[in-house]
């Protein structure tokens, strides 16, 4: 056969072979289903709603879970060692939205995935958790939602409870970022009204119970301040059982995230 018959077929299997890899990635990547990563640091009432949140919204937009969607949800369970791991897992399987439900985990999200969109909630201080720079006009690969406390309400809301109230007992858990600065806020404003503050803080779950006896104990305090922090919250009744705050009168505040937020998340993987 002729050397130029030979090479001209050579060339054009070639181009048949090169058109048909082209054409079956195009196939692939039509096919493939988007992949949500859900990192949730703790299992607590409050964030168990956000994750139970985006997946009905997702289903009401289409996206429904093991059809046309992947949902890879990790729950570190308190423990800050799991984070990382959890957050490597998303990037190593390209996952195409990251969503961090609570500070350690968005954190934990921002510090590994550069390249893909990463969502925060249940976030009380995006800008002090270095997340952001700007709220209003995010400069990387993260937004989401903070849930940011109305502290000045709240502090009238306490005074109109207890209208006698001369000191406040303030705890939190010192290595939680978003729980340390709302705190301090919340110390200002209420050093501000004329009132004493009592500080105390935790460094796990196991010093709940000791500390807060030590603040109650004597009737240092006449009141109490949690700020959102995601160890208090996940050991709530340890601190509530404690005789004289379960004899006080109470007002609760919650914020329900089940339908906030969700909206940006559809918007993203749609744009995926």
């Amino acid at each position: 056969m002729n050397k130029k018959v030979i090479a001209g077929l050579v060339v054009l299997a070639g181009i048949i072979g090169i058109s048909g890899v082209v054409e079956s990635k195009k196939e692939h990547e039509a096919n493939k289903i988007p992949t949500v990563g859900v990192l949730q640091f703790m299992k607590h009432p409050a964030l168990d709603a956000i994750n139970q949140g985006i997946n009905d919204e997702l289903a009401k937009e289409g996206y429904h879970k093991g059809k046309n969607i992947k949902i890879d949800f990790q729950n570190a369970q308190g423990d800050q060692s799991n984070l990382k791991t959890m957050a490597t897992r998303f990037s190593s399987e390209h996952a195409d939205i990251s969503v961090g439900i609570a500070t350690p985990s968005a954190i934990a999200l921002a510090n590994t995935i550069k390249n893909k969109p990463v969502i925060f909630s249940a976030v009380s201080d995006p800008i002090g958790s270095k997340l952001l720079k700007d709220e209003q006009k995010p400069d990387r690969n993260i937004t989401g939602v903070s849930d940011k406390a109305p502290l000045p309400g709240q502090l009238k809301l306490m005074q109109k409870f207890v209208p006698n109230m001369k000191t406040m007992g303030v705890i939190y858990t010192s290595s939680d970022d978003s729980a340390s600065t709302e705190a301090k806020q919340m110390i200002k404003l209420v050093e501000a009204a004329g009132i004493k503050v009592k500080t105390y803080t935790i460094t796990s779950s196991n010093d709940l119970n000791q500390t807060s006896q030590q603040m109650v104990a004597n009737h240092q305090v006449d009141a109490v301040f949690v700020p959102t922090d995601n160890t208090i919250a996940g050991a709530m009744p340890t601190l509530i059982k404690i005789p004289m705050l379960r004899k006080s009168q109470y007002s609760l505040l919650l914020i329900q995230w089940f339908q906030l937020g969700v909206s940006r998340l559809i918007q993203l993987i749609s744009m995926n």
